[in-house]
């Protein structure tokens, strides 16, 4: 295994790890996908190349789960799995094959959503503060916390179901019940009635809707309970599997949830560091804002992949049709949907946020400003907690970052201070608590953080992303719609960037978290092009067919575009996917929160919208979209394949979320963790022969993946680690090629990746004399065969499919 090390700084990426060539991303569920499962797709998988499968989390979590961050024992292999023979078995599998095993890990949060199956929970509850696990949550015991000094667990749905509470007598110890959840009593306080007993508890059952939570949560998630990783004797006991599976070399790798939920997030990665030690990949699914550089510091890999993943779609976004769709949103929103509206709301978003999904994490957040700032009580000091609540909420809602304590934002905090002072000198007095206590870096300032991801999460990524519709394309994890689309020079730079300085990164275009599955976005991406023809057609539609909702509608309607039927079926006609938009549609409208919301639903409009939907379905809006879907496919399907091929032979190391290998036409989660026919992908890629024609049935995908990644397995060295040479055509339609060399550093190319971009405009002018300058020597296109040398025209290069793969 190489190993490239610079002697300039300590602070350089260090290629560690080598023979990860590209991943492919399982989500595993007991139902559908166990390890025995995934050793039976192994075959296939090494046949389309892949070199290491990316598993979902593998411990123990609640039964049923279809995704696994909900792990309630971080000890144990989930059996339902398989256990750890399954996983031992998989990996040896892996083995004999030449591939290899990445596995998620989640060291943020265990789930909690039912106590019995959650053996640290239960014994907390069952016995508070003096629980051998209490130190392992973070919890407020303290008399003030809203709860009595009780640990406050938000599970009442409304007022009188304290009188639904019963004595579960059935087991060898008795439990309090509430209709099918069941809590512990403390040895010594069981009675006849069942509200005393839970009176005499070391918790309390509270109404969710009280605000009252006394334990760090996964953002406002109730049911995730987050650990403590900054406590060794945690670390230690969270961690042992994974040390074993890299004792045993079970494991290549590891991707880590959320590190940004953790107090010491650096100071965690150095400890995984060591203990994984210095060559398996280091992944952290962190979201970078908005031109946030990633801190060299960290002793990782690099990303997920949602920084390369806005790259990859931007490039392909057509800049002249911002105008139309801006105007188009500003008609049915009230708004442009863009840069001066995100400024002008994204403040005002965090700001309820934190007043209201996130009131226990502000309470002690304040609490624990006090404290390091010295401040006993609002009876010493002319600062009322209700303006030093305010000041620390409009600090956190001017924050542009998850959080800042990483070494690239060093200052962010005292800018923003800053900012919010000049806007208010009112909060000056409160503001001076609050850097009083930042300054004493103690609980606060850790606070203040983690805090922070959740502001920014639930404001950003789950709320104002589901009220833009300019270009919902760009609404995507990691993404800025204020940045209608990428330049060709900015996606070269970003590319060569990632090269140099985290050369085995992760690149994405698919995940269990986007928004939209990569060919739905790709389609959306497509109106950019289009612009005109989709604003003419949606108020055809709405006067034809009203919406409840116009900026709603707007929203939905791009979405519907994305993921409907290009062969020319009916949509009523197609399996499951009336039933898929009306479940898309109800949790869009909630978590946009303009007319209806998960706390409050308004189930009036909600009925509307899935009349409005059917009637969509059913009607000439249907059949509209139809041919309009219809008409952009070949375009849909150009995009798609760019951004695909553009990933797959680009820096880092490009991961396949399942299935993505044909056309896929996934929603936000949960739809986008259906399970996959991998039958079917077998039989396709074992038939394929000749370059596949570009249609619905998606094999020139499932073509391009293959032959990139067997190129990518040929000739490593060319990728991992390898140069990054940007190439430009001359002519007059040179702008519609974005193409890259790779190769080894400080030697000629040996690969070319070439891609179509803003198809819709050439499909009305052609290429004219657009041609690309290649290095010397005679390339072949891998997918068609073609032979070219010096000179080609890009009309003849793009031929048969808008990508091509040249290879010395």
């Amino acid at each position: 295994m190489t190993e490239f090390a610079s002697t300039e700084s300590h602070t350089t990426p260090v290629l560690r790890q080598t023979n990860v060539r590209s991943t492919y991303r399982l989500q595993l569920r007991p139902d559908a996908l166990t390890f025995a499962d995934a050793r039976a797709i192994a075959e296939y998988l090494q046949q389309l190349g892949i070199s290491h499968l990316y598993l979902s989390p593998v411990m123990s979590a609640m039964r049923g789960s279809a995704h696994g961050y909900d792990v309630t024992d971080p000890t144990t292999v989930s059996a339902a799995l398989g256990g750890p023979s399954g996983l031992k078995a998989l990996s040896d599998e892996l083995r004999s094959r030449g591939m290899g095993l990445i596995v998620d890990l989640v060291p943020n949060h265990v789930g909690v959503s039912d106590p019995r199956q959650n053996p640290w929970w239960w014994d907390v509850l069952c016995h508070g503060r003096k629980s051998q696990f209490a130190h392992f949550f973070d919890i407020d015991w303290s008399p003030s916390n809203g709860a009595g000094g009780r640990l406050a667990l938000p599970m009442l749905q409304n007022e009188n179901d304290p009188a639904a509470l019963t004595v579960d007598r059935s087991g060898p110890e008795p439990m309090l019940a509430l209709h099918d959840l069941r809590f512990p009593i403390a040895p010594g306080t069981d009675g006849e009635n069942a509200l005393r007993i839970h009176d005499k508890q070391h918790y309390r059952l509270v109404s969710w809707k009280a605000g009252i939570c006394t334990y760090r949560r996964f953002f406002s998630v109730s049911s995730l309970a987050a650990i403590r990783q900054e406590d060794p004797a945690v670390f230690e006991i969270t961690h042992r599997e994974l040390s074993a599976w890299c004792e045993h070399d079970v494991i290549d790798g590891v991707r880590v949830d959320h590190p940004d939920g953790l107090a010491h997030p650096a100071a965690y990665l150095a400890r995984l560091r060591r203990l994984i030690g210095p060559h398996r990949l280091l992944l952290v699914e962190k979201v970078l804002s908005n031109r946030e550089p990633l801190d060299a510091m960290l002793p990782i890999d690099g990303t997920t992949g949602y920084d390369a993943l806005a790259d990859l779609g931007g490039v392909l976004i057509d800049a002249d049709g911002e105008k139309a769709l801006t105007e188009l949103s500003r008609k049915y929103c009230g708004h442009g949907s863009n840069g001066a509206w995100i400024g002008n709301n994204e403040h005002r978003i965090k700001r309820a946020v934190a007043e209201t999904m996130l009131v226990p994490e502000i309470r002690r957040l304040v609490a624990a400003i006090k404290c390091d700032a010295g401040v006993s009580g609002i009876d010493t000091v002319p600062i009322s907690d209700m303006a030093l609540t305010n000041a620390t909420i409009e600090v956190l809602s001017f924050m542009p970052v998850y959080r800042t304590d990483y070494a690239p934002l060093a200052g962010m905090i005292t800018a923003v201070v800053q900012k919010v002072c000049k806007r208010n000198s009112e909060l000056t007095a409160p503001l001076s608590v609050l850097v009083t206590a930042l300054a004493a870096n103690g609980e606060a300032a850790v606070r203040l953080h983690q805090v922070c991801g959740a502001v920014t999460a639930k404001a950003v990524e789950d709320t104002m992303y589901y009220q833009g519709a300019r270009l919902v394309s760009l609404q995507e994890v990691g993404g800025n719609p204020a940045r209608f689309g990428r330049s060709v020079l900015e996606f070269h730079l970003a590319n060569s960037e990632r090269a140099q300085r985290w050369p085995a990164t992760m690149t994405t275009l698919s995940t269990h978290d986007t928004k939209r599955g990569e060919d739905v976005r790709a389609r959306i991406g497509v109106l950019s092009q289009a612009a005109e023809l989709w604003a003419e057609s949606v108020p055809r539609w709405f006067e034809n067919t009203p919406p409840p909702d116009e900026a709603t509608a707007l929203f939905l309607l791009q979405n519907m575009f994305g993921m409907w039927p290009n062969d020319g079926r009916p949509a009523a006609t197609v399996a499951g996917l009336r039933e898929r938009l009306h479940l898309f549609a109800e949790k869009s409208a909630r978590e946009a929160g303009t007319k209806t919301s998960w706390e409050e639903p308004d189930l009036e409009f909600e009925s509307a919208l899935h009349q409005w939907i059917d009637a969509v379905i059913d009607g000439q809006v249907g059949g509209g979209l139809s041919e309009t879907v219809i008409k952009l496919a070949p375009h849909a399907w150009s995009d798609a394949l760019s951004q695909k091929l553009l990933q797959l032979c680009g820096p880092g190391i490009p991961d396949i979320y399942q299935g993505c290998e044909l056309w896929e036409d996934s929603l936000v989660d949960p739809d986008n963790r259906r399970p996959v026919d991998f039958g079917h992908r077998l039989s396709m890629l074992q038939s394929l022969t000749g370059t596949p024609e570009l249609d619905s049935s998606g094999a020139a995908k499932m073509w391009i993946v293959a032959y990139a990644l067997w190129l990518r397995r040929e000739r490593p060295e060319c990728f991992a680690g390898g140069a990054y040479t940007p190439l430009f055509a001359a002519g007059d339609r040179a702008g519609h090629l974005i193409a890259y060399a790779r190769g080894r550093v400080d030697e000629p190319p040996q690969v070319i990746a070439a891609a179509t971009r803003h198809s819709v405009r050439l499909n009305e002018t052609g290429w004219g004399d657009a041609a690309l300058d290649l290095p010397p020597g005679t390339w072949t296109d891998r997918l068609t065969g073609h032979t070219f040398t010096t000179r080609v025209r890009l009309e003849k290069l793009f031929t048969r499919l808008p990508v091509a793969l040249l290879v010395r």
